[in-house]
């Protein structure tokens, strides 16, 4: 401690000698004293002390006082006491302070007495077990000085509490806590604790927090709440920020759904409250947390879906829109809904079809944009617009398509109502605003960005200058401007814009060439030596013309490639080309917007690179400082190998389609050949219960024809007059409607089988046509063998369905035969009323084993359907009882977790019982070295009342 005591003697205004034997006679007495209250007395009045005579105090009485932590637990106040005064040394919370020095002295002090008390690992150890008292003067206190020690020295601290056993779990119980000042402060020691400590987040997230948190939020208000909804935020993003395991977790917990409350801030214009501008900008950031560029891709989509679907999109979108809202919440919100929908198709498409609440409604991009040229508009506010908009159309070529086409001849509105974006991002960029110009100009090139055809089409954009003089083009109005000399700001944004426009694309080049002013002004630009302030405007006229070089195709005669590097050999020297082009490199502002896509300038005037562009640049450097110095053999070289490449592009290309086409057909295929299946199963199904009742038909002729031929031979020639051989008239008619029906049926299937056979006729022709494509070989091959199975099972029913008319054909036949032998019986025997009687009764018995063998066939239908219905509910109630058991396992898997938990709780108490055994055990053989005797109830570890306990040291006391 000779350090403490020598900032002790530098202090120019001590104390005085009386208070520093004061406060050494209390720390005696603290050590010392054996009554409890004499020792509780002591350290009350070493508090009161600790905050004037913070250095003494510390000095003289901190050993002291984590004796009292470690031996006088049983006491609550003595241990509040002594925590509170352990707090005043440690902490910086001065505000008695008033020389300037004094905050430097106060914050070297806290952090050397915390190195103190961290020396020995087990304090803090103690301190987490202090903790765990539920008793409030032990609690808060506890909770304050771990926080002050974590605010010292948080890395050193955390390794502690991360190597101690349940050390974070005694602390994620404090948001348990029903007091709300202790819940409150254990928000803020959580906050100090996970600070830039990706284990203990993650430690922190598991142990439910995310949970606790979101609870605590929603039960103080959302955001209309107090700072403490502001403290879980804080936590949140600490919890979130850089953690992509915490990230995943938060999304697969459905947290980012409970989210969607926070934003529902209504239209009322009563007013905003400071607080919940603050709450709402953290929640407004914890989201861009979770969809951050810089994440990982496929956890931001996950994110983007996740908000799409649950409504938060939606609810942000209505943010922007209403009215009323504070100007740096109405900008943080659209910084968030930028990057919600940025590289999300599906978000993209909503944000495209939001309206704006105006009369007629106006789409809310083109509302935004109207804020980014407005120059009236604040200047962070334009940025975030413009962020917005290049977030739109982050590889969003559907939306690049319907900016660009607002800008052509056939879409403009010619009444003039409404406004588009392309005329409002024409309008910024020829307005006499620099800032208006850049802005509009980074615009319209991400709307260029990796799209050719884009930027073929942009090229059809006609401008009229003014009245009576002829159209120009966008490009030489772009060129136009920049040789008018106007602001560096506004040429910096349209050689952007141009480059961006002209890279990739040789159709764009050929255009700018074809102004032969183009050429010399970029070379008279790149060859002048002009001030600091110029080189960033001539690097970027060497890079649009070095541009025009590497994607010439050598369309235009005079600026053909070779002709335009002798130009730059001639003018201006090759090395001083490429020195003049790595001079947007070695620009300071090029590397701040290289590192964000979020386009973040403190001032209009740092508004100079965008991100993409920066992009841009890095790739184009190399290659065109390699075109500069190319000779002309290799740049046809370098040709005939791009159009060997361009060939076998298209080849690729070519089979790519092939084989997308042949996919397509094989997927028809497949699904035209399960239809065919479940057809045949079907029809299969229908020539079975047709064969079944050809064979109930079968049986009953037979026995009709049995039971006629016995009654023939019995009556001789004597039946009845109404009655031929026992068959009445009308079951003749029953059984000519039956075969008619049969006849039906069978025309039906000779119908469906042609259907059939046509289908398999032009599958086999598709196969044929398609079998040209070597990839998909394999597969229609694999199909011809299942259309030739198809074939063969119709085959089969073909040949069944004809043997069956075979059948009915002969059953018409013997029926026939029959009706013309009851004819002649009728007409050649008389009228016999006995044999009339008994041919009735033998019909009558007939058909009433007719009637019930129909009555049996149908009770079995009923009987099956019975079945078929209870097979439907077993199979439900076996459903249910396999959910059942998966809950039952799932909550199986949460006991045993649980077990092993409390299992792994026992075993860290049971070493701190053997610790304490241990320690016990030292001091019961120090007190016989002393020569107190021990009794055996001592030794046997059963005396624990503290009276008991203050008059043993009493007692040692008086021997000592």
């Amino acid at each position: 401690m000779n350090f403490l005591r020598g900032v002790m003697g530098g202090q120019s205004a001590g104390p005085q000698h009386t208070e520093a034997e004061t406060i050494q006679k209390l720390c005696d007495r603290v050590a010392s004293s054996t009554l409890l209250d004499d020792r509780r007395n002591a350290v009350r009045a070493l508090k009161s002390l600790s905050k004037k005579y913070r250095l003494e105090v510390g000095i003289q009485a901190m050993e002291h006082l984590i004796h009292v932590l470690q031996t006088d637990r049983s006491d609550s106040e003595i241990i509040g006491y002594a925590l509170d005064t352990l707090y005043n040394i440690i902490s910086n919370d001065e505000e008695e302070e008033l020389e300037e020095n004094s905050t430097r002295q106060s914050e070297d002090l806290g952090s050397q007495f915390t190195e103190i008390f961290i020396k020995q690992p087990e304090n803090v150890t103690l301190l987490l077990s202090l903790l765990e008292e539920f008793d409030f003067h032990v609690r808060w206190p506890g909770v304050r000085l771990l926080t002050s020690l974590l605010k010292q020295l948080g890395p050193q601290v955390q390794q502690i509490i991360l190597v101690s056993p349940m050390g974070v779990s005694r602390l994620m119980d404090l948001l348990a806590d029903s007091r709300e000042v202790i819940r409150n402060d254990g928000v803020l020691l959580l906050q100090a604790l996970t600070r830039s400590n990706a284990a203990i987040q993650k430690i922190v997230a598991f142990e439910n927090a995310f949970e606790r948190l979101l609870d605590i939020i929603t039960e103080e208000g959302n955001s209309d709440g107090g700072i403490v909804v502001e403290d879980c935020l804080l936590l949140l993003q600490n919890l979130l920020k850089n953690n992509n395991s915490n990230q995943n977790f938060f999304k697969e917990g459905s947290y980012i759904q409970r989210m969607k409350p926070w934003f529902e801030v209504g239209d009322e214009n009563s007013g905003w409250s400071a607080q919940k501008v603050t709450n709402l900008h953290l929640m407004l950031q914890l989201v861009r947390v979770l969809v951050s560029p810089t994440n990982p891709p496929g956890a931001t989509s996950s994110c983007q879906k996740a908000m799409f679907q649950c409504g938060l999109l939606q609810q942000l979108c209505t943010i922007l829109m209403a009215t009323g809202i504070p100007a740096d919440i109405l900008t943080e919100t659209i910084n968030t809904a930028s990057e919600v929908i940025r590289g999300s198709q599906v978000n993209q498409d909503y944000f495209a079809s939001v309206n704006a609440p105006s009369n007629p409604p106006r789409p809310a991009i083109v509302v935004l944009l109207m804020s980014m040229v407005n120059e009236r508009q604040p200047f962070v506010l334009r940025c975030a617009v413009l962020y917005c908009f290049q977030c739109f159309l982050y590889k969003n070529q559907k939306g690049q398509g319907e900016i660009v086409s607002t800008l052509l001849p056939s879409t403009i509105d010619a009444t003039g109502n409404s406004v588009s974006a392309g005329q409002l991002l024409c309008g910024g960029l020829f307005s006499t605003d620099s800032l208006s110009n850049w802005c509009a100009a980074v615009a319209l090139a991400h709307a260029l960005q990796e799209n050719a055809t884009q930027k073929e089409q942009l090229l059809r954009v006609q401008l009229a200058t003014s009245i009576g003089n002829p159209p120009v083009s966008l490009l030489q109005q772009c060129t136009n401007i920049l040789s008018q000399g106007s602001k560096i700001q506004t040429r910096v944004g349209l050689l952007m814009l141009l480059c961006t426009w002209l890279s990739n694309c040789p159709i764009a080049v050929t255009h700018f060439l074809h102004n032969s002013a183009n050429v010399p002004f970029l070379t008279g630009q790149i060859a002048e030596n002009l001030g600091e302030e110029e080189q960033l405007v001539q690097g970027l006229c060497a890079l649009l013309l070095g541009i025009s070089i590497y994607f010439n195709d050598n369309s235009l005669e005079n600026y053909m490639k070779e002709k335009l590097k002798q130009l730059i050999e001639k003018r201006i020297g090759k090395e001083n080309f490429i020195e003049k082009l790595g001079f947007i490199s070695k620009h300071e502002l090029y590397s701040r917007a290289s590192q964000k896509p979020q386009p973040n300038f403190p001032s209009p005037e740092y508004m100079i690179f965008d991100h993409e562009f920066t992009k841009l640049v890095k790739e184009l450097e190399g290659v065109i400082t390699k075109a500069i110095y190319k000779s002309s053999e290799e740049d046809k070289k370098e040709e005939e190998v791009k159009k060997t490449l361009e060939q076998h592009d298209n080849i690729v290309t070519h089979y790519k389609n092939m084989i997308r086409e042949q996919d397509l057909q094989l997927e028809d295929l497949k699904q035209q050949l399960s239809t065919l299946k479940c057809q045949n199963e079907q029809l299969q199904t229908a020539v079975t219960q047709q064969a079944s009742q050809i064979q109930q038909h079968k049986d009953q002729y037979n026995l009709l024809k049995v039971q006629l031929g016995k009654d023939s031979r019995h009556h001789g020639s004597h039946p009845d007059g109404t009655q031929v051989n026992g068959i009445q008239p009308e079951e003749s008619s029953g059984l000519r409607e039956e075969i008619e029906e049969l006849k039906r049926n069978q025309e039906l299937l000779r119908s469906q089988l042609a259907e059939k056979e046509s289908l398999i006729e032009n599958l086999k022709s598709s196969q044929t046509s398609g079998g040209s494509d070597q990839s998909s070989a394999a597969a229609s091959g694999q199909d011809s063998e299942q259309v030739a199975e198809l074939q063969q099972e119709l085959a089969t029913l073909k040949s069944q369905l004809n043997s069956q008319s075979v059948e009915i054909t002969r059953l018409q036949t013997e029926k026939h035969e029959l009706l013309q032998k009851t004819e002649a019986f009728a007409k050649s025997v008389p009228v016999q009323g006995d044999s009339g009687h008994v041919s009735a009764a033998k019909a009558t018995d007939v058909e009433g084993r007719l009637s019930a063998l129909l009555q049996e066939t149908k009770e079995l239908k009923n009987e099956i359907k019975a079945l078929s219905e209870e097979r439907t509910a077993i199979k439900e109630q076996l459903d249910s009882s396999n959910s059942t058991i998966a809950i039952l396992q799932n909550e199986k898997d949460k006991l045993e977790l649980e077990i092993t938990d409390s299992k792994k709780e026992q075993d860290d108490l049971l070493v701190l019982l053997a610790d304490q055994d241990q320690k016990i055990l030292s001091l019961k053989s120090k007190l016989k070295t002393l020569g107190h005797p021990i009794e055996e109830d001592e030794e046997s570890g059963d005396q624990d009342d503290e009276d008991d306990d203050n008059d043993d040291c009493d007692k040692d006391q008086d021997q000592i």
